[in-house]
């Protein structure tokens, strides 16, 4: 059955690394989100909705913004997974040590379109 891979990763620093391990593992295809966990966001650390419409550098600096990055993937078997999330930890470590991230695999019961390794492609 498919799986839906999702990674919220917090170290934007390794992005690059975990997409061209995620490409080396096999994945078709991988989207991007920009995001924010909502207890950063309580806290007063999340997206800023204060600004002016052109706010000066000062105002741009005041105030650090904290991001995730969330990437997901559909992917076809459990072997392609475990394979996914070897390489993403390869990259950031256990993710139980603090502020790597969380990874996740869900079922996908229906899909259409092309649901191909990348590497079938050829």
């Amino acid at each position: 059955m498919p799986s839906m891979v999702i990674l919220v990763l917090d170290n934007l620093d390794k992005l690059e690394d975990v997409l061209l391990a995620w490409w080396d593992a096999g994945s078709p295809g991988i989207t991007i989100l920009q995001s924010s966990g909502a207890g950063r966001y309580m806290a007063g650390l999340g997206a800023r909705d204060d600004l002016p419409m052109f706010p000066g550098l000062r105002s741009l600096l005041g105030h650090r913004e904290i991001h995730h990055r969330t990437l997901f993937t559909v992917l076809k078997s459990d072997e392609d997974v475990d394979r996914l999330f070897d390489a993403t930890e390869r990259v950031l470590g256990p993710l139980e040590q603090p502020n790597t991230g969380i990874i996740f695999a869900l079922p996908v019961s229906k899909t259409r379109g092309r649901l191909l390794m990348h590497s079938d492609d050829e």
